[in-house]
């Protein structure tokens, strides 16, 4: 067991020599590197199984064991200062490395297949490759100058990564603006670091710990001192997690490609923030102010991301505010001390989503080669719908996501985010309240996802509360029922009669075998190509190669969550997870759960189901009514008369649709406050520079051209004159000085 720690410093830099060997690849041999493409894949792929194998052997010797191994090596010595470099192994270490290792394997598997026609998928691999050094280098590090450094290393690739397709100004711009607002958090983070190496003189976590508790003991410290320092620290986990105030960036961080919304944006990268708080806990739980901040930050995201995704039309925007909404959670759970039911809910969280975001990718693949559909709407759920015949292993991996970030037992995140609901009943009623309801907020919200995308084909006339009347409130699927097929004799073209499907070329001609296929509703290839793919008349089901990682993160789905299940181990319950997590937990002087009573488990957990189910029945009936035989049918004008009452209600539902779907105007707000204000500034020190500065060095200019050329006319050319003067002015001068001429007389 020594012998293997003593090699886990290899773990970080194992996925390296990707990037390098592409990079000198493509500098020397362009050529015969991009050909070889396939191999860098494959790769990066095995590579990156080796770290996943060594993670797993070091998390079943450290179930087995309950060790932490920590090794470091000198890299600075000085009188007074001694700087390490070196890495950590414990629970927390061993979590992530097997969430990136895993999740990052399953990405690259559909990578292959989603990037093959992208001309930067050489690019899009070192990107991956060097993310993961990154990411596993970070959770490894020992030290706090350690974290930073990887911590923007991290910052750098997920930079890189959103803006991949930099041509497109909507990527652009969303890379620049996560990169700005993760450098707030970062310089916070910054600042944390080094007031406490000031108060405890050192980087190293133990001694940190060690030092940092021994000053509180014995009452030897700053307290708001110590407080601005410890919210410091957290600001950086703020930003990287997408906590409020600094979530502006993760919705648009989607415009990058799909794999990477899965990997970073759901697994990894957002997860580091939980990662940086569960790491220091131990030093945030002794102040007990930065603990209510903690939750505090974490209820409020709860509550914010759920409200944002209620009106999102982007599939994947949709799933990002769905992640910042369980990022909320975990971070509740660290604010409350709940260690066990933040990192619990990290590992089903982080598969759930995973699952959920490459099936939108599989959607969003299959929808782009439908003719006519360009990637601004291959994104847009409401033009999508009826997708069920189409993409069946799709949808169902979908369900079992949503289901499962519904709560729904016996699923993954069940487990934990009840766990975490009864956690919050202990620490405020209040916090429980925001948390159980937004429970329902996140059944209703992912199953109208769900049912845009896969169900909604039925033509429900419904009020859009959007500002705009006489809209369906959910998809009409081109392809669904209520759709006809009309082919021209002349032309053989084929058109659908909807006023969204004017997709379809002049010059596009269909074979006679190319419409036996229509009848018999079979998909088939057309002659347009559309961004180097071939273009179908429906939706197909993705290729084996993205639907491989689909079945796996399903099986994780469905059986992560017995992490959490107790067992019977010498007439004592105690679950995998919490025997995972004893060394940590006893470092945080905390008592493992004994989760023996089944009964109140059950009876706890009724009221967390319950609400889920209201919020499916719900979105069921407004997305997917139940009496869908009555074409004409108004969910509303069941319990609200037509009248003043109803436009009452109209406008309430108008302004909350707006809130949603305007982010809560927080982007405005930025916009106007930070961006206005810049902007006026710089304005204001535009004129003043111009006006002032300018102006002195221009008027004293000005001032001697005057001067000159008023004194160009005293001068005559004769020297008698110049002698007068001279003689005259002296004549006064001594006249004053001598005391003749007193200064009264001139004046």
């Amino acid at each position: 067991m020594e012998q293997t720690y003593q090699y886990a410093w290899i773990i970080p830099f194992v996925p390296l020599p990707v990037p390098i060997l592409i990079g000198v690849g493509l500098l020397l041999f362009p050529t015969a590197t991009k050909n070889l493409r396939r191999m860098w894949a494959f790769l990066n792929i095995l590579l990156l199984n080796i770290v996943m194998i060594f993670s797993t052997n070091l998390s079943i010797e450290q179930i087995n064991s309950n060790s932490i191994y920590q090794y470091v090596w000198s890299w600075t010595l000085n009188n007074d200062f001694s700087f390490e470099f070196g890495y950590l192994i414990d629970p927390l270490t061993s979590i992530m490395s097997m969430l990136i290792t895993t999740v990052g394997i399953m990405v690259l598997i559909y990578s292959d297949n989603y990037m093959a026609h992208d001309q930067g998928y050489l690019r899009f691999l070192s990107y991956m490759s060097f993310f993961s050094t990154s990411m596993l280098g970070l959770v490894t590090s020992s030290n706090l100058i350690q974290i930073y450094i990887f911590w923007e290393l991290v910052g750098v690739c997920s930079y890189l990564l959103i803006g991949f397709w930099f041509t497109r100004p909507l990527a652009a711009n969303a890379c620049q603006k996560a990169f700005v607002t993760n450098r707030v958090g970062d310089f916070g983070l910054l600042l944390g670091i080094i007031g406490f190496y000031w108060i405890t003189g050192s980087f190293e976590f133990r001694d940190l710990f060690e030092i940092f508790n021994n000053l509180i003991y014995n009452n030897q410290v700053n307290s708001p001192f110590v407080t601005l320092c410890a919210a410091l620290l957290f600001a950086g986990a703020v930003a990287k997690s997408a906590q409020f105030p600094l979530h502006v960036w993760l919705p648009d961080a989607m415009e990058g490609p799909t794999p990477i919304s899965a990997l970073i944006h759901a697994a990894t990268m957002v997860a580091a923030g939980i990662f940086l708080v569960a790491r220091l806990l131990p030093l945030f739980i002794v102040i007990p102010h930065i603990m209510n901040i903690i939750s505090l930050i974490g209820i409020i995201t709860v509550l914010l991301g759920a409200t944002l995704a209620l009106a999102q039309k982007d599939i994947k925007r949709g799933l990002a505010y769905s992640t910042m909404s369980q990022l909320g959670y975990m971070m509740l759970a660290l604010g409350m001390g709940s260690y066990r039911s933040a990192l619990f809910h990290l590992i089903t969280h982080a598969y759930s989503k995973a699952l959920l975001f490459l099936g939108s990718g599989s959607v969003i693949h299959s929808m782009e080669t439908v003719v006519g559909y360009s990637p601004d709407k291959s994104q847009n759920m409401v033009l999508m719908g009826g997708l069920t015949k189409y993409v069946p292993i799709t949808k169902t991996s979908f369900l079992v996501g949503t289901l499962s970030l519904c709560g729904i037992p016996p699923l993954a995140c069940f487990w934990s985010k009840d766990e975490i609901l009864n956690d919050s009943w202990l620490y405020s009623p209040i916090f429980a309240i925001i948390a159980w309801t937004t429970a329902g907020l996140t059944a209703f919200y992912m199953f109208r996802i769900y049912l845009l995308t896969f169900e909604g084909h039925l033509n429900v006339y419904f009020q859009n509360y959007s500002g705009k009347k006489n809209m369906a409130l959910y998809s009409i699927s081109i392809w669904g029922k209520g759709c006809s097929k009309i082919i021209k004799k002349n032309f053989r073209l084929l058109k659908i009669q909807n006023p969204n499907s004017s997709f379809f070329s002049k010059n596009t001609y269909r074979s006679h075998e190319n419409l036996k296929k229509i009848n018999r509703g079979q998909p088939f290839i057309n002659i347009i190509h559309f961004e180097h793919k071939k273009a179908y008349l429906y939706p197909y089901e993705s290729d084996n190669t993205m639907l491989f990682p689909l079945l796996v993160l399903v099986l994780f789905t469905l059986f992560v969550g017995s992490l959490g299940i107790p067992f019977n181990q010498e007439g004592r319950d105690l679950d995998i997870l919490s025997k995972w997590l004893a060394p940590s937990i006893n470092l945080l002087h905390q008592k493992s759960k004994d989760l023996t009573d089944w009964y109140e488990f059950l009876k706890d957990a009724i009221s967390s189901v319950s609400i889920s189910y209201l919020g499916i029945l719900l979105a069921s009936f407004l997305y997917k009514p139940i009496f869908s035989s009555f074409k004409n049918f108004d969910l509303i004008n069941l319990f609200i008369k037509i009248g003043p009452r109803r436009n009452r209600w109209d406008k309430i539902l108008n302004v909350l649709y707006n809130w949603s779907y305007n982010r809560a105007y927080i982007d405005v707000l930025y916009t106007t406050s930070l961006s206005g204000s810049i902007r006026g500034l710089s304005q204001l020190t535009h004129f003043f520079d111009r006006r002032v500065i300018d102006g002195i060095t221009n008027g004293v200019g000005v001032v001697s051209f005057f001067v000159g050329e008023g004194i160009k006319y005293v001068g005559g050319g004769r020297i008698s004159s110049y002698l007068f003067l001279y003689f005259s002015c002296l004549s006064i001068f001594l006249l004053f000085f001598l005391g003749i001429i007193p200064v009264e007389f001139i004046r």
